[in-house]
């Protein structure tokens, strides 16, 4: 218990204090609240009628006061810093299965191919129950996962449910390489194709191989694909920026409260190609380390950049050692692209409660690339070139936040043996109303806010007896609710097919099948092969 309260105190202490006091904030202030806090902790400790989980009401304390912050400043227990490691380095030990707990329950959702798990028989959708000897209902912590990892050549037992089926499966741990590369090839005689997903110690080394191998197949002009990559490291992201324009140019700026954190980076190579095209390709799930890349390479007027706007992450985080092994990551800065502009479109400074203003939303100001182009700051990077989507409704939201397309590809997986490959495989309108069919017949976690709302108000009208002169009205109006999220979904049906096409594509030939798919079908990236293909319009953008 002694030791329990001295992280609190310490961790709490550097957490809050140092950072108040580099503020010049009044120290006696940031006293008297640690003094507070320990006296309230050592009370309850001492006199609540029930034993209490210090570690848990810490943790509950430590996060809730990070909230009001911003998503990105987060504390990390000793098992979050080892998951902070291996996003970094990219190499972990484990089965070569990404799983993801939810509802009590751990699924594995992608199989990294030719990988344990594999060639053990697991599955994309296995829902595994036990570990060892430990039930996984029994655990009920999210960090059950993480009894996957262990000793290279060490074996875990596993038993998974499939299909109402009870399976038992020996799996040996390995080295696994997370590759930041999932996929390149070439798709034409000149233009080669790069898909770049997370920037981790292995980034700037993975594109270079994958562009050296392209050009040694007489690739001649680039698509490199930014889209979903929520970020990561700041110097890979200088480093892939440096493969295309000269030593020693300005690729991002860093301005802190800290006058030593704020830094000027440069380029510190020779680069690999000056004059290849480049299209870029990113949309509203590009973040942080790709808005980098992206916007650098749009000031510097040396790609294209083309698809949706991007996320809009100007900040800056550093990790902080805490005591006993744990860390705090900190927003310690804007960053501002090679024009002067920074990208922030949410302004946490300014929040008023749960709501959040967007600095988009104000007057956005104008800078000029290299060439003289008007660009523009807040609200991340605005591509030269717009591929228009329809906005998603709220229905198609949470569509995306429930399990429904996950667990309706892997019914379709084990329904069909087979199917067409990549490049030739369609989800055809046929196909779309079978999961329309599927989401109205099947008990899903396919659920809007209404419906959790009405959900809400009459279980309470049930405590107040209530529900009975209302019941025949509130079946009525839930039914009603439902099929219109059914009908609110069509103004997303082509891109909802795309999710169910990726989601089965990746049952039968992992995640290299969705990008061969997209390669062919893509709307992104065809107009990206228009753009690299007529060399006058690719100039007169950049100009």
């Amino acid at each position: 218990m002694k030791r329990i309260k001295k992280i609190i105190i310490v961790g709490l202490f550097l957490a809050i204090g140092s950072s108040f006091l580099a503020f010049k904030t009044d120290y006696f202030e940031v006293a008297k609240q640690m003094e507070i806090y320990t006296t309230l902790f050592k009370e309850l400790n001492m006199y609540y009628i029930d034993e209490i989980n210090p570690a848990k009401l810490t943790d509950n304390a430590i996060n809730k006061m990070l909230d009001d912050l911003d998503p990105y400043t987060k504390f990390y227990d000793e098992q979050g810093v080892e998951e902070v490691k291996i996003n970094s380095s990219g190499e972990y030990s484990g089965i070569g299965a990404q799983s993801k707990y939810y509802d009590n329950k751990l699924v594995i959702i992608e199989m990294y191919e030719g990988f344990s798990a594999e060639k053990a028989g697991l599955k994309v959708g296995d829902e595994i129950i036990k570990i060892d000897d430990v039930f996984i209902e029994d655990f009920n912590n999210k960090q059950v996962a993480t009894l996957l990892k262990g000793s290279p050549n060490s074996t875990v037992d596993l038993v998974v449910k499939r299909q109402d089926k009870t399976l038992e499966f020996k799996v040996k741990r390995e080295k696994i390489t997370v590759d930041p590369v999932p996929h390149h090839q070439m798709i034409t005689d000149e233009i080669g194709y790069i898909a770049f997903n997370r920037f981790n110690s292995k980034s700037s080394s993975s594109v270079k191989n994958a562009f050296v191998d392209l050009k040694t197949q007489g690739m001649n002009k680039l698509i490199f694909d930014l889209r979903g990559n929520p970020g990561g490291l700041l110097n890979e992201a200088i480093n892939i920026v440096n493969l295309f324009i000269p030593k020693n140019e300005v690729v991002v700026t860093t301005k802190a409260k800290i006058k030593k954190w704020s830094e000027t980076y440069k380029t510190k190579k020779e680069p690999i190609d000056l004059e290849i095209p480049i299209v870029v390709l990113i949309n509203g799930k590009s973040a942080s380390a790709s808005e980098i890349v992206a916007g650098s390479l749009q000031d510097l007027d040396r790609a294209v950049i083309l698809g949706q706007r991007s996320f809009g992450k100007g900040l800056v985080q550093r990790y902080r050692n805490l005591t006993y092994g744990t860390k705090l990551k900190l927003t310690i800065s804007k960053y501002y692209t090679p024009s002067g502009r920074n990208i922030q479109e949410l302004d946490y400074t300014n929040r008023d409660g749960s709501e959040i203003p967007k600095f988009s939303d104000s007057k956005r100001n104008e800078f000029k690339t290299k060439n003289g182009r008007i660009v523009y700051d807040g609200g991340g990077i605005e591509p030269d070139v717009k591929i228009e989507t329809p906005q998603r409704t709220e229905a198609t939201k949470a569509l995306y936040n429930s399990d429904a397309i996950f667990n309706y590809a892997s019914n379709y997986y084990y329904q069909n043996s087979t199917i067409d490959k990549p490049d030739k495989f369609v989800i055809n309108d046929s196909d779309y109303n079978s999961f329309i069919e599927y989401i109205k017949s099947e008990n899903t976690n396919f659920i809007t806010l209404s419906e959790k709302n009405f959900e809400i108000a009459f279980k309470t009208s049930q405590k107040e007896n209530f529900s009975n002169s209302i019941n025949g009205s509130y079946q009525k109006l839930i039914q009603e609710l439902k099929d219109q999220k059914i009908e609110n979904l069509k103004a997303n049906k082509e891109e909802i097919k795309v999710h169910i096409s990726d989601e089965i594509l990746n049952r039968y030939y992992f995640k290299k099948g969705e990008y061969q798919n997209h390669i062919v079908f893509n709307q992104s990236i065809n107009e990206a092969i228009k753009v690299l293909e007529n060399q006058e319009q690719y100039n007169q953008i950049l100009k």
